[in-house]
């Protein structure tokens, strides 16, 4: 695939306030959940690399290769927490709102996990990576050739 624009090079101050913005959100929630979040988002949005990014960060972060394997079929997996599938839930939500409109049953297992606080860093931490996916999805962004 070939690159349609460097992103990164070509707007770099703008590319400074998203990272700020992931630094910022980086210390609300748990490193593990927080990864899930956005390897899942980066998979319903076919970004493949942030899928690589995710998958790389969460693996150097102890997560395991299992719960990766399975993350896509997380609804059917005995392998996450009730907290994790509130937010994977929430994920899905608000990555499809065009198709899902933020169900109240999705937000009603959100706030059972989460306080305020974390709901916010959570939703703004979705927002983030469906914004990240949509440039290097727009900008055919290559990930690394390595296998792991």
């Amino acid at each position: 695939m070939t690159p349609r624009f460097m992103p990164f090079k070509i707007a770099p101050d703008l590319i400074k306030t998203l990272v700020n913005l992931e630094n910022g959100l980086a210390a609300g929630l748990e490193r593990s959940l927080t990864e899930l979040v956005k390897l899942r988002a980066s998979q319903i949005n076919g970004c493949a690399y942030c899928i690589h990014m995710h998958v790389t960060d969460a693996l150097s972060h102890g997560e395991t290769e299992m719960r990766l394997f399975m993350l896509d079929a997380w609804r059917e997996s005995s392998l996450y927490t009730d907290r994790e599938r509130a937010a994977l839930a929430w994920t899905e939500s608000l990555t499809l709102l065009a198709d899902t409109g933020a169900p109240d049953d999705d937000y009603a297992l959100v706030k059972k996990q989460f306080n305020e606080v974390e709901l916010v860093n959570l939703t703004l931490t979705i927002g983030a990576i469906n914004l990240w996916n949509r440039l290097q999805v727009a900008a055919r962004a290559a990930h690394p050739a390595n296998a792991g």
